[in-house]
This record gives structure tokens, sequence and C-alpha cells, in this order.
């Protein structure tokens, strides 16, 4: 089947290359000429394990192309993939005008039967206004009564590091349509990653759209509640992850989305929270809930913050804090929205220097950061501890979990670790005589 998909960043780019995988023939558009270039000649413009090799064979293979060439985007495919940026406006709603551009090109352009397929993350009742914007364009051309599109919901469902297993053994496909017909052509398209049982889940596009939303504030707010509990073990001199075993062996509950920590970041949960919030003021309804899981993870990207003031008195200035982690989460360079930015801040604000690590963020470090002088970015974990006054560990690579102690011990000033993710035991740091503060488990 041919494919076109509009956006080539994170969900357009994975969407694009493992539709490409199965066998049909993609072209993604983008209008940055650019990430444009860098694809075509064989580099991503974002990591993600796998998928560097997956670009590389369909591109090689004939069956997947990139372009800034709209008008041939919009020529090539049945399906029209609508996968561009919805970053949050200033009062928090979704920004459509990236997804509208794409719909008005589409109706600019096309010449034959189209299903334009919203995949990016938009608020509800997009679908009716991409529909709205394809009609004007066709009217102008005076062809709303000869060419026939439909608008389909078909909402991403992709974890940053896991975005390949997502797409091509997906948990469930979710497709909104108003056509019966439609529904069978998007059924036809998703059937190779459809085959051990039926995934597909055909609903209205309204249910379609606020299905992305409400899946993740749940998850969310599944992280807001056990860093408020954290929060409250801590004065109560319990341990949070003794309580967060104890409710996740629960079937009703599960382990899923309950580590506590320094805060949830990237590109899909803090604006997704905030757009759910704001469309539910547009129908005049005080979501009560979300407004806490958002007030919740802001305050909590701050207690790393008020640990390193509290034990030192707020006498920060000249220090130096070796940082572990920079990406909001492990296996991506992604630093949108991650606690790393509030923590850095923050100690540059009360006059600290940084010397950071990252396994895949170095490089988005350094186009955010690159004019700062009390910023150093360095080449391995260790090599961030030497001179500095204590460790704080933002992001829980894997690489992190088992570090030499004795060594980090040899390199720091003093003996000294604020851990933000729990990846070590009190016990075995206080036997290893590093001074440890983690999230939710008591006290210092």
């Amino acid at each position: 089947m041919k494919v076109t998909i509009f956006g080539s960043g994170y969900v357009g780019l994975v969407t694009g290359t493992c539709l490409a995988e199965v066998g049909n023939d993609v072209l993604c558009v983008d209008v940055d000429e650019r990430k444009i270039n860098m694809l075509n000649n064989g580099e991503s413009p974002i990591y993600e394990p796998g998928l560097d090799d997956l670009i590389a064979r369909n591109k090689a293979e004939g069956r997947l192309r990139f372009t800034t060439d709209i008008a041939e985007g919009v020529g090539h495919g049945l399906f029209q993939f609508i996968a561009v940026g919805t970053p949050p406006d200033e009062d928090g709603s979704a920004d459509l005008q990236y997804v509208l551009s794409v719909a008005r090109s589409i109706g600019e352009h096309m010449d034959d039967y189209t299903v334009v397929i919203d995949k990016s993350t938009v608020p509800v009742g997009t679908a009716d206004r991409v529909k709205s914007a394809i009609n004007e364009e066709l009217e102008k051309r005076a062809l709303t009564s000869s060419l026939e599109f439909d608008v389909v919901s078909n909402p991403e469902f992709l974890k940053e590091g896991a975005a390949i297993d997502d797409f091509m053994k997906p948990e469930r496909i979710i497709v909104g349509t108003d056509n019966p017909r439609t529904t069978e052509l998007i059924r036809a398209l998703y059937s190779p990653f459809n085959r051990s049982h039926d995934r597909l889940i055909a609903m209205d596009i309204r249910s379609a759209e606020l299905t992305k939303y409400a899946s993740n504030a749940m998850l969310a707010t599944k992280i807001s509640f056990m860093n408020e509990l954290a929060n409250l073990a801590e004065r109560l001199d319990a341990d949070i992850e003794k309580v967060r075993i104890g409710m996740g062996s629960d079937p009703r509950i599960g382990y899923h989305f309950i580590y506590p920590g320094c805060g949830y970041g990237g590109s899909c949960f803090p604006k997704d929270v905030q757009a759910l919030e704001r469309t539910a003021r547009e129908v005049d309804y005080d979501a009560r809930l979300l407004n806490a899981v958002e007030a919740v993870n802001y305050r909590q990207k701050q207690v790393l913050v008020d640990k390193i003031h509290n034990h030192f008195e707020g006498k920060l200035k000249g220090l130096t804090f070796a940082v572990w982690g920079l990406a909001f989460k492990p296996n991506t360079d992604d630093m949108r929205e991650a606690p790393s930015r509030t923590l850095m801040e923050a100690l540059w604000k009360a006059g600290a220097s940084v010397q950071a690590y990252d396994p895949e963020a170095m490089g988005e470090a350094r186009r955010l950061y690159s004019e700062r002088p009390d910023l150093e970015l360095v080449d391995d974990p260790m090599s961030a501890l030497k001179g500095a006054d204590a460790l704080v560990v933002v992001t829980e690579w894997p690489k992190f979990r088992s570090p030499d102690f004795d060594e980090i011990k040899r390199n720091l000033n003093t003996p000294l670790i604020f851990d933000g993710r729990n990846l070590y035991d009190p016990a075995q740091m206080k036997d290893a005589g590093i001074a440890y503060y983690a999230i939710g488990r008591g006290l210092k």
C-alpha cells in the first residue's frame, strides 16, 4: 500500500519506518530541509533503539523515501498520516497550527479519494477541524462534490525507548472513524501487526481522540500519586520502595508506573495533561484531579533541589555537582521537560557548577546549554565526579545501577549522593560510608 507520512519527528519517523518494514511504499514529508537531508544521507534526527538500522534497510530496498515536496507527498499515498507536533500553546491547549497546515495542503493538492489519519496527539474535535480545513481548500478548487475523503483518528501509543516494539507488536490499535469502509481500509493497513489476535478497537472519532489523552493522563496520575506518597513516607520514616512492592503485588494496581522519583518529563505527559485540563475548562468542567497531577509533578521536580539546599544549608555558591542522566528517561536523547533541566537551572541560579554525563543526550544538552560556562559535559560517568562535591542521579540508565562505589568515593570531594530514582540500597550506602538522600526513604 502507498502511505504518506507528514512529519518526520519521533512519531512520524517510527510510524513510516515500521509501515515500510512490512512492505508498504512509504514517503515521509517534512518542511525541515535539514532533517530531510540528514535522513537522505542515512542519519536519523532522533535516537531510538533499532530505528537507524530499520531506516537504512528500508531506504536501501526502496520502500522508504524522504522529501520536502508537499505536493509529491499528497499525490503519493491513499493513506495520509498527519504526524506533526502539537506543542502546548500559552494557555496550555494543544497548538494545532501544524496539523491544520497539513490538512490545508492535502485539500490543496489531493486529486483522488484519500484517507487522512490524525496520528498526532490532538484534542477532541480536531478531526472536525481537519475535515473543515480540507473542505475549505476543495471549495477553492470547486471540487467538494467530486472528491471524497475520510478523516480518521488513530492515536499513537509509543514509548520512547521501546517504540519499535510498541508499533510492531501493539497492545491495541485505536481507530476512530465515522465510515465502516474506512475502518476496513485501516484494518487492512494494520493487518501485519494484528495477526495473532485482533488488537484493533474501532470506535467513534471523538472517543478515539479522548482515549489518547485519557491514557497518558492516567499514567501521569499514577506517577504523581506515588510521588505524593513518597513525600509522605519520608515524613513518616517509612520506605516508599517497600510500600511500592506491597502495593504492586495487588494485581488491581500492578507495578507499572508506580516508581517514585524526581518527576516526569518528556514530550507527552506534561503537555497532554495540560491539554486535557484546557479541554475540560472549555466545556466548563473543573478537572481537579488533573490539576493536582500537574501540581504534584511541578513540585516533585524541586525535591532534589530542596534536599541539596537543606544539606548544604543553602550555601551552594562555588560548589560543583556531578549529574548522571540528562534525558527525561532511559533509551532516549529527549530532554523536553526533563527533571535534569529543573535541577541544573536551580543549581546555576544558586551559583553552583555542573559536570554532567548522559549516554545519549549529550548532543541535546549542548544544543540547549551551549553558552553556559558553568556546565561541563564529560565523556563517561566517572569523569563527571572528579572534583565534584556531590553526585546527583537524575535518570535511571542501566549503567548507573551498579557503579563502583569505592571509585565514586575516590573521585568526589565528599562521599555524598542525591538519588532521584532510588537506584541504590540505603543500607549499602551507609556501610560504604556514603551520605545518601533518596526519594521517600526517610528524612536525613
